[in-house]
């Protein structure tokens, strides 16, 4: 009588699926993904704001040379949260993109037509041979020709789905559960920064054993915002001292 293979055989090959469906492998990355920088995306009626934080792994590294949040496009933005050097070649792809279809119709591409394209260079990393799954997950973030913001968050199986606001990475599940309760559709650009700030820090505070008080004060060197508005449609980084304004304007709230 045939054996079943043991459970450890299935996550030899990306092509091999185990009894209940999956595919060992994909599930691996998103653990990756787990593990990573907490990212997330805002989407309101005024624009989309693209947040990450940094954290500073050794004692002398230079924060300031950690990019978190890349320009893909004039129009379009994107941050990740995993490995960040599967982020780093999915997000160059993303500009040849980009590129390619400026140079081809002559137009901006569509924030979907970019996530797209990446979804399915992930997808096709988990049906060959050979290859493995993108460890990283992406958001996107822009406002189309039409002046609609669209959020986007691809997975490393090559789904993507579009939000109104998501967070990814080792804080995910506390931004996420803090955003769901304050998040508006129509509040304004700047409110969705503060959200933003807000978010990483109650993110932050609850995944490592930094003293409030400081990370507050400091705030902007750990962390990276960006933003797209709907009537210049450019995309534009907010500066480390606005984001410690911000902290620091509410540091009441944060410490509660």
């Amino acid at each position: 009588m045939a054996m079943a293979a043991p459970p450890s055989a299935y996550d030899r090959a990306i092509t091999i699926f185990s009894p209940d469906g999956e595919l060992y492998q994909v599930r691996y990355a998103f653990e990756a993904v787990k593990k990573g920088w907490t990212s997330l995306g805002i989407m309101t009626s005024q624009g989309v704001v693209l947040a990450a934080e940094k954290r500073k792994m050794l004692p002398l590294l230079d924060l300031e040379g950690v990019e978190k949040i890349y320009k893909v496009d004039d129009h379009i933005g994107v941050t990740f949260a995993g490995m960040g050097s599967d982020g780093r070649v999915l997000i160059d792809y993303a500009r040849q993109v980009s590129i390619r279809h400026r140079l081809t119709y002559g137009e901006a591409p569509s924030v979907e037509y970019i996530t797209k394209s990446v979804a399915d260079i992930k997808q096709a990393y988990t049906q060959h041979g050979g290859f493995r799954p993108f460890g990283v997950a992406l958001i996107f973030g822009g406002v189309n020709s039409d002046n609609v913001p669209k959020l986007f968050r691809t997975e490393p199986g090559g789904q993507y789905f579009s939000y109104y606001a998501v967070a990814i990475g080792l804080g995910g599940d506390v931004a996420n559960s803090y955003m769901e309760k304050q998040y508006n559709k129509d509040m304004s650009l700047s409110d969705a920064i503060e959200l933003a700030v807000k978010s990483l820090f109650k993110s932050r505070a609850a995944t490592s054993d930094e003293k409030k008080e400081e990370l507050i004060n400091n705030f902007g060197q750990y962390v990276e915002i960006a933003y797209v508005d709907t009537k210049q449609k450019v995309f534009t980084r907010v500066s480390e001292k606005e984001i410690n304004d911000i902290a620091i304007d509410n540091k009441g709230e944060l410490l509660g």
